[in-house]
C-alpha cells in the first residue's frame, strides 16, 4: 500500500482506507434500501404481464443492463475463467436461484395486495442476517447489539401476531435474501460481474419463457410501446439496486448490513397503507416502533465500537 509522500516543513497523515471503503458500503447500502422501498410502485405499472413474464424480463433487461455498463468500462473479461472455477460457480448458480426466487415472490406479493406483508419478510430479514453474520462469518455482538436485536425480534414477532396468514410471504423473502447475501459474500466476485454472471445463469430459463408466451399469444411485450418500455425498465432497475447491494456487502458487517435494510420495508410499509390501501391494526404499529428502536439500539453500539477501535492506538 502506498502512502502520500511528506509535505514540506511535516507529514501528511496517511489516509484511512478503511474508513473510506466503509462509507463507500454505507453510502451504497442506503441508496439500494431505498430504492426497494420504492420498487412496490413499479410492478402494477406491469399488469397485465404476469408475474412469471415480469421476472423473465427482469432477468434478460438486467443481463443486458449490466452488460452495457461493463463494456462501457471497458472491463477486461478474465474474471469469466475464474468464475468457471468448480470452486465459485456453484456459490455463483445458488445466487441466482436464491435471487430468482426472491424477485418472484416480491412480484407476486405487490401484484396480489400483499405489499405489507412483503415488507414484514423484509422486516424479519436484518435478524436473518445479523444471526448469520454471528453463526458463520463470526462477527461479535456487544451487549447492545443483543439488547438491539431481541427489541426487533420482539417488534417482528408483534407484527406478524395478526399477519400470520400471510407470513409464508414474508418468511420466504427473508431467508431467500439473507442466504443470498451470505453466498455473495462466498462467492468473492466482483460487483458487477458477479450480477453478470448471475443473470446469465438465468437467462436461459427466462427466454425459454418468454418464447413460450410468444408462440402461444401471450406475450404482452411488443403488445405497445408502454408496456415494452416498463418491461425493459423493470430490468434496468433490477440491476441498479442488486449492484449497490453488492458494492456494500463486503464493506460492511453483515450486522450494519441487515440494521441497514429497515429503510426498505419501512418504505414499503408507508406505500401498503397509502399508496396499496391495506388495513393494519395497533399491534403492527406497536411492533414497528420496537423493531425501529431494537435498530437504532444496534446500529449505535456498532458505530460506539468503531470509534473505540479507531481512537484506541495500537499495542
Amino acid at each position: 500500500m502506498t502512502h502520500p509522500a511528506a509535505a514540506p516543513g511535516g507529514t501528511v497523515p496517511a489516509p484511512d482506507d478503511g474508513s473510506r471503503e466503509r462509507s463507500i458500503g454505507l453510502a451504497s447500502g442506503v441508496a439500494a434500501y431505498v430504492i426497494w422501498g420504492f420498487f412496490p410502485l413499479l410492478f402494477p405499472l406491469l399488469k397485465p404481464s404476469g408475474p412469471m413474464e415480469i421476472l423473465a424480463h427482469r432477468v434478460v433487461w438486467s443481463l443486458a443492463a449490466v452488460g452495457l455498463v461493463l463494456l462501457a468500462l471497458r472491463r477486461p473479461w478474465g474474471w469469466l475463467r475464474d468464475a468457471a472455477r468448480r470452486d465459485k460457480l456453484p456459490w455463483l448458480a445458488a445466487a441466482s436461484l436464491l435471487i430468482g426466487l426472491n424477485w418472484l415472490t416480491f412480484i407476486w406479493a405487490v401484484n396480489s395486495a400483499h405489499v405489507v406483508e412483503a415488507s414484514l419478510g423484509y422486516f424479519i430479514n436484518p435478524l436473518v442476517n445479523i444471526v448469520l453474520g454471528v453463526w458463520l462469518f463470526g462477527e461479535r455482538m456487544t451487549r447492545g447489539g443483543l439488547t438491539g436485536t431481541l427489541l426487533a425480534l420482539v417488534g417482528v414477532s408483534v407484527i406478524a401476531w395478526e399477519n400470520w396468514r400471510g407470513l409464508w410471504v414474508s418468511l420466504l423473502l427473508a431467508a431467500s435474501f439473507g442466504l443470498y447475501g451470505v453466498v455473495k459474500k462466498r462467492a468473492k466476485l466482483g460487483a458487477l460481474e458477479g450480477l453478470f454472471v448471475e443473470s446469465g445463469l438465468l437467462v436461459p430459463l427466462a427466454l425459454a419463457y418468454w418464447a413460450w408466451l410468444a408462440a402461444t399469444g401471450a406475450s404482452h411485450f411488443g403488445s405497445d410501446a408502454r408496456a415494452s418500455a416498463l418491461l425493459v425498465l423493470a430490468g434496468v432497475l433490477t440491476a441498479l439496486p442488486l449492484w449497490l447491494f453488492a458494492l456494500a456487502a463486503p464493506r460492511l458487517p453483515f450486522g450494519v448490513v441487515g440494521v441497514l435494510q429497515y429503510l426498505g420495508p419501512t418504505i414499503q410499509f408507508g406505500l401498503g397503507i397509502t399508496v396499496f390501501g391495506q388495513v393494519v391494526g395497533l399491534s403492527y404499529w406497536a411492533g414497528l416502533v420496537l423493531v425501529w428502536a431494537g435498530s437504532a439500539v444496534y446500529l449505535s453500539s456498532v458505530f460506539a465500537r468503531a470509534r473505540k477501535q479507531r481512537v484506541t492506538p495500537p499495542v
